[in-house]
Parts: structure tokens; C-alpha cells; sequence
């Protein structure tokens, strides 16, 4: 059917279009809401070298990506403080191709931040269990994770968890990605998750947390577990853990290094099962660059590489080639766990992730049936590394449009920066 746009939003949908005005044909093509990707890392300020928001935001237009939730990390300053979330709307607002709202971080320092963050409009505030390897973000104790909860509870928002309980990590081993994967077993994820629902027990009966990269069903399971019983509390899990085994990790090396690490064949099938089973909240890219040189470093020593996937571009040509066509995930469950779910959770529905009439006009328009194979011109991504380089898919992203207008066609980035706005949720009071 036909969907009319006027102003940057959908004004009308089916009968009601009226044939007048520009015109795109999207014979053959699916339209998707554009993705509401809820885990990206573009480091700026401060560390702009590793990714920054134009580079960013270029691989987020390329990849269907129309609304980015930037992480407090690894920018720097971290976004823990009023200004520095102030410094970086500027910086984005002059460089984002797409639109863009903002993490705020929960670490031991800035418990007193966290009503005034916000106020200014965070999507939610970040933290983890276990050591970011970022000197200036520092993991929580239960003490301090359970009183941000309670603060978060308090202000109706939402906290995002890196779920990885430290005492069970293994200290430095072997310098092979296997050393590296056993070093962080699924036991970690699933202790922490635990002790992220008894902190939840004591904040209140508005308590809401999210657990970010699920990587292992067991995780899940605790999830799933705790939501029967009536706890607020979702999760994501992201496109490396469903496309790549830890043989993948042994051949491609430090591309495919991050935490939680990648696990073994039958894991990722039965993370698969869980995602056709509609137990997986969202699909979240975890967009986490940083310069070649920190991940060539790695080449002998897995343990000396930076840890983190450039996948931004990837989410939904996963889900298309490895979800829809090997496995039968609906057009629909992939819009709804790329973008009406995120926008949901986070407080930007109904204005994101729906083609609704009154909704932005923002959309990913794919070729379900075009091969193709991820070619270094094509990735956006500052440092040029990739674990998706090589691999070839079925289904591509062929135009993305963000409020109406072309940012990503006929494979160009042909947007603007400084053209995606930053977008607050519900109750948030500008200063």
C-alpha cells in the first residue's frame, strides 16, 4: 500500500494517499520502521578518533538505522554529569546523520546526578557489574547499584546493565580468543542477572531495568523468569551473538572480541530459538569501534586488543539472511524487536518505530531477496575493521529515509550532518 508523508510525518496510509508530491517506487522492496538501535558507543567527545558521530551516524544511515541510543561510554568526559550530557548534544547536533537520544551513566561517583541527568533527558542510565575497561566509567557494587535503582524507580526511568558478575571472571590467560571466551563464562552472566533482580527487590514497585548483550540462554532465563512473576525487567541481545560461533572468533581474531564474548555453535542456535520464540526483547547492534591499532594489537595476544563489535550496518542484514531466510523470522517480529520495542521501552513511542499515521517518517527500505557481500568501500565505520567483512548476506538495506528525507540510498550516505536531531523522552525538562 501506499504511506503519504508530509512535514517529516506519516500523515496518511493505504486509500487515504493521495497521488501528489515526490513519489519513491518501492516496487519489491519491504518497508520497515527505520531501526531504533539502543546500544551504540561513538565515544565523542573526547575520544572521536575511535568512532565519532559523523562516522557513526554514516554506518546507522547504511544500516537502516534512523534513531541511535548513545552509551555514557567511552566518550570523555563519560556522560555522568549534566555537563558533560550538555557537551555532547552539542557536539552530535552538529554532526548526526540520524536522529539520536542519550544514555546517562550510573557509577559510584554520581548517585547525586542522577535526577538532574534525567531532567535533561537521558534515555536511561547505564552500569556495570563487572570492569568496563575504561578508566573513567567504574563498575557498581550491589550497594551502589541498588541505590541508583531506587533513585531510577524514584524518577520513573529505566537502568540499562552490563550483566557480568567480576569475582567469576578468569584472570589473564592464554592468547587465543577461546582463552578469552572461556575467561567469561555464561556462569557470570547468569550470577549477575540474580543479583541485579535482588537489587531490584528494594526499589520500589516502579523499579524498571534492562540487561544489555545477552549473549547465553541461561541469561534469558532469568529474565524470562523473573517477568512471569511480575518483575520489570527486559532484555537485548545483539546481531554478533546470532550470527558468529567462537570458531568464527578463533578465524577472525580481534574483530570479534567483546564481552560478553561470543559463544559456541549450540548457544547461538539456541539464542536463535529464543528469538523466534518472541522471548528476546529488542536486537540491539552494540556498535562499539575503537582505532585499528588497538585491535591489530590483539593479533597475538587476544587479551591485549580492544574489546568491542563494529556492527551497526549489520542488525538487519542479519536478521534478514540468518532470521527470515534460514530461519523463518516474520518481517514483523524484526520490526518489532529493531524498532517499535526499543521505541517503546524507552519512552519514544508512538512518535518512533511504527508506520502510523502522526509517527516520524522514518523508514528502512530492504531488497529481501539481493545478495551481496559486505565489501571494505562499503563499511562506514572510522577505523576501517569489521568482523562482518567477508561475509555475505541476503537481504540489504537499499534506502533509508529519517523524518522524510533520503539519508542512505543507491549505496551513498547522501544525508547531512548535523540533519538527525536529538530527541528527548516523555518528562524530560530541557534547562
Amino acid at each position: 500500500m501506499d504511506i503519504a508523508v508530509t512535514n517529516g510525518v506519516i500523515s496518511a496510509i493505504g486509500s487515504e494517499v493521495r497521488d501528489e508530491g515526490e513519489s519513491i517506487d518501492a516496487t519489491g522492496l519491504v518497508v520497515l520502521p527505520g531501526v531504533v538501535d539502543a546500544h551504540v558507543h561513538f565515544n565523542e567527545p573526547g575520544r572521536a578518533n575511535w568512532e565519532g558521530w559523523e562516522a557513526g551516524t554514516r554506518g546507522a544511515a547504511a544500516g537502516g538505522v534512523t534513531t541511535v541510543l548513545e552509551m555514557p561510554l567511552n566518550a570523555h568526559p563519560p556522560t555522568t554529569t549534566p555537563a558533560a550530557f550538555d557537551e555532547k548534544v552539542a557536539v552530535a547536533s552538529q554532526k548526526a546523520f540520524v536522529d539520536f537520544g542519550l544514555w546517562g551513566g550510573l557509577v559510584p561517583e554520581n548517585l547525586g546526578d542522577l535526577e538532574a541527568l534525567h531532567h535533561r533527558g537521558v534515555v536511561g542510565f547505564k552500569a556495570f557489574m563487572s570492569d568496563s575497561g575504561i578508566d573513567d566509567f567504574h563498575r557498581v557494587s550491589d550497594g551502589v547499584l541498588a541505590i541508583g535503582l531506587k533513585t531510577a524507580a524514584r524518577l520513573n526511568a529505566i537502568v540499562g546493565v552490563h550483566a557480568e558478575s567480576q569475582e567469576l571472571l578468569a584472570p589473564h590467560g592464554a592468547p587465543n580468543p577461546l582463552a578469552w571466551c572461556r575467561a567469561r563464562p555464561a556462569a557470570a552472566e547468569v550470577a549477575a542477572i540474580r543479583r541485579l533482580l535482588v537489587c531490584m527487590r528494594g526499589a520500589g514497585k516502579s523499579v524498571r531495568a534492562h540487561v544489555v548483550h545477552v549473549s547465553c540462554v541461561e541469561g534469558l532465563a532469568e529474565v524470562n523468569e523473573a517477568r512471569r512473576k511480575g518483575v520489570a525487567i527486559t532484555a537485548e541481545t545483539c546481531p554478533h551473538y546470532l550470527a558468529f560461533t567462537e570458531e568464527d572468533f578463533e578465524r577472525i581474531g580481534p574483530p570479534l572480541k567483546c564481552a560478553p564474548p561470543i559463544r559456541d555453535a549450540a548457544t547461538r542456535e539456541a539464542l536463535w530459538d529464543e528469538v523466534l520464540a518472541g522471548r528476546v526483547d529488542l536486537i540491539a547492534s552494540d556498535h562499539s569501534p575503537c582505532p585499528a591499532a588497538d585491535k591489530h594489537k590483539g593479533e597475538h595476544d587476544i587479551w591485549q586488543a580492544w574489546g568491542g563489535v563494529a556492527g551497526i550496518q549489520a542488525t538487519l542484514p542479519v536478521l534478514l539472511t540468518d532470521g527470515f531466510h534460514d530461519r523463518g523470522l516474520s518481517f514483523e517480529r524484526i520490526a518489532h524487536m529493531t524498532a517499535t520495542a526499543p521505541a517503546q521501552l524507552f519512552g519514544f513511542s508512538p512518535r518512533k518505530g511504527a508506520i502510523a499515521v502522526g509517527a516520524d517518517a522514518d523508514f528502512a527500505l530492504v531488497d529481501p531477496g539481493q545478495r551481496w557481500t559486505f565489501a571494505p568501500e562499503q563499511l562506514q565505520t572510522r577505523s576501517g575493521v569489521s568482523a562482518y567483512l567477508g561475509r555475505a548476506f541476503t537481504g540489504r538495506v537499499v534506502r533509508t529515509i529519517v523524518r522524510g528525507k533520503t539519508v542512505f540510498g543507491d549505496g551513498q550516505v547522501i544525508g547531512r550532518p548535523g540533519g538527525g536531531q536529538f530527541v528527548r523522552p516523555p518528562g524530560a525538562r530541557p534547562h
